[in-house]
């Protein structure tokens, strides 16, 4: 028998651009309260804000990015999927294991080689 435990992971979430403030703020509430529904626990939220996406999405160029940690038990992963696929303010989602919270975003140059 696998004992389930709780994991620290990185949920990257895109949201439709077309909302409103009000309607965004209400799809952000819909996936934070989906996983405290499941007994998980957020961590912290990074609002990346408005960006364009690197491919058109069902006739979207531009989606607002969140990356939000929370810890939540890993069986219950798989139902969070299959609440967002049906959440239709959701551009694209992905969920990572994560080894720690980052409290704040920085992205270091790329170092070119010659």
């Amino acid at each position: 028998m696998t004992q389930n435990r709780s994991r620290l992971y990185e949920g990257m979430y895109i949201i439709n651009s077309n909302l409103s403030e009000d309607a965004r703020n209400k799809a952000l509430e819909k996936i934070t309260k989906a996983i405290e529904e499941k007994k998980g626990e957020i961590h912290k939220t990074h609002d990346m804000g408005k960006r364009k996406l690197a491919y058109e999405i069902d006739k979207k160029r531009e989606g607002y990015y969140y990356l939000i940690y929370f810890s939540i038990d890993s069986a219950a992963v798989k139902d969070l999927w299959a609440e967002y696929l049906l959440h239709e303010d959701i551009i694209r989602f992905m969920t990572a294991k994560a080894d720690s919270v980052l409290e704040s975003l920085e992205f270091k140059s790329l170092a070119i080689q010659s």
